[in-house]
């Protein structure tokens, strides 16, 4: 997990999707997380998103967000822990 030293807002994060394999997924998050806070931390991401250029950096997925009434985003995750790559169903 790395901040993109060119934006306010994105982390750049290299995801384990177990036997999908390593992503990389660029998040806006930058202002409410730091990468410390984000290690072992299990998130929801769409997958079969069509890859997409973000700050000339490849982005192959998307991760999912709630924001609160301030409009503050909070991870979406599962309530326990799952193995890497588990599909929602």
């Amino acid at each position: 997990i790395e901040p993109i030293a060119k934006s306010d807002k994105l982390l750049k994060l290299e995801v384990d999707f177990g036997k999908f394999g390593t992503r990389t997924i660029l998040a806006g998050i930058k202002q409410f997380y730091t990468s410390e806070a984000l290690v072992n931390t299990q998130a929801i991401f769409v997958y079969n998103l069509k890859p997409r250029i973000m700050m000339g950096l490849m982005s192959q997925g998307m991760m999912l967000m709630a924001r609160d009434e301030h409009g503050v985003p909070h991870i979406v995750r599962p309530l326990h822990a799952v193995p890497n790559g588990t599909q929602l169903s």
